[in-house]
């Protein structure tokens, strides 16, 4: 089964935050998807099926493009109850075809939710939505008639009548980097919903491979390097001071040590390989402690909050990245004199460290202490 899939559902908003990765921000004009949605109140003192289906296609997408159709059943107490997204199935043809999710409610149930979902670029249609849910005395499924279930209706101002766009789990505010419009390309169809998403960009932080600018093995060694260093700055950004310079015990390392320790070591490689030296006078007072990580190293690096180590951090990685333009993959097979390494397992090897240390990192921040309360007794007052 997907691992999308698998993640989904135990949340709608988990599995948007897993999907997009670092694009989950319905609020930002950096949206990545869109989606539209109706909430039917169910309750019922039996388990019962139901059924939704749609028509839908994609036209013009790219490789992450991709449609689906969703139903989420709300349960009392604010639980999530049935769900599927079709994670595991999402639409990508460019034909019509008929899509099903079958699920069911029971006591429990508060809420029936379902629509439609775009992701990334491209022309997603829609049309002939059905639900049908059965009946406890006959057992059959019965058709539940929805407003505007075929888009006959005009749409105003991005909206569709009798749908909504937004929904209780994820809000779905802004809808800028999409156009919803009615469209008849079939006819054997009559009017159908059209979402054209287009102009949004693809974050290949999670696409390892080839990058403009690049050599083939070259640009496909950047893309380990950020990503990786893409989830370092994740997972350290929103730590305040105290808990940087947490150390777990005497011999341990802060983690804002380990950031400027990362940073270091790549430091240090890129003088080796691209100027064949190590550290003058002047960089070794920088960034020995920070190599060395020793009680050096504990004594500097604390007292600064996370925006300095991130800076030098990224400071650095651009040095990399622009040295790199001028390399190609025959400079990255090259093997020093005297040597049995090439250019390619010392960056590899950098690559590696980031890994090995960003485990490190994980391991504390789960270990830093909650911040201590204080309590200031009240003051008696003195007549």
């Amino acid at each position: 089964m997907n691992l999308l899939n698998l993640l989904s559902k135990k949340s709608f908003l988990l599995f948007l935050l897993f999907c997009f990765s670092n694009i989950t921000s319905g609020y930002s004009q950096d949206q990545k998807w869109t989606l539209f949605a109706k909430s039917l109140k169910m309750t019922t003192d039996v388990k019962l099926k139901f059924k939704l289906t749609a028509s839908v296609k994609l036209v013009d997408g790219n490789p992450s493009s991709w449609g689906a159709i969703w139903v989420r059943v709300d349960n009392k107490n604010n639980e999530t109850g049935f769900f599927d997204n079709m994670g595991d199935r999402p639409v990508v043809s460019n034909t019509w075809d008929t899509y099903e999710i079958n699920g069911y409610i029971d006591k429990n149930t508060l809420s029936l939710n379902f629509g439609g979902l775009c992701m990334y670029n491209g022309q997603f249609y829609f049309d002939d939505f059905k639900l049908f849910v059965e009946n406890k005395n006959t057992g059959e499924l019965e058709v539940i008639k929805l407003d505007n279930q075929n888009f006959e209706k005009e749409i105003v101002n991005n909206k569709v009548p009798g749908w909504d766009h937004n929904d209780r789990a994820l809000p779905n505010p802004s809808n800028k980097k999409f156009n919803f419009k009615l469209a008849n390309d079939n006819l054997s169809k009559n009017l159908s919903l059209c979402i054209i998403g287009a102009n949004i960009e693809i974050d290949q932080t999670y696409i390892i491979g080839k990058r403009e600018g690049y050599s083939p093995q070259v640009g496909t060694l950047i893309s380990m390097l950020n990503n990786l260093s893409s989830r370092v700055e994740r997972v350290v950004k929103n730590l305040d001071q105290r808990e940087i310079d947490h150390l777990h015990d005497e011999k341990a390392n802060s983690i804002g040590a380990l950031i400027m320790h990362l940073a270091a070591a790549e430091k240090i490689y890129q003088l080796y390989t691209f100027e064949n030296r190590g550290f003058n006078e002047e960089e070794e007072k920088f960034w020995g402690p920070a190599l060395n990580l020793d009680d050096a190293g504990r004594e500097a690096f604390k007292g600064k909050d996370v925006d300095y180590y991130l800076n030098i951090y990224k400071e650095v990685r651009a040095k990399t990245l622009e040295e790199f333009k001028k390399l190609d993959d025959n400079w990255l097979a090259k093997i020093r004199p005297g040597s049995t390494d090439n250019n390619h397992y010392y960056w590899f090897h950098v690559m590696e460290h980031q890994s090995s240390h960003l485990g490190q990192i994980l391991f504390l921040r789960k270990r830093i202490p909650p911040e201590p309360n204080i309590n200031l007794k009240e003051k008696k007052k003195i007549d």
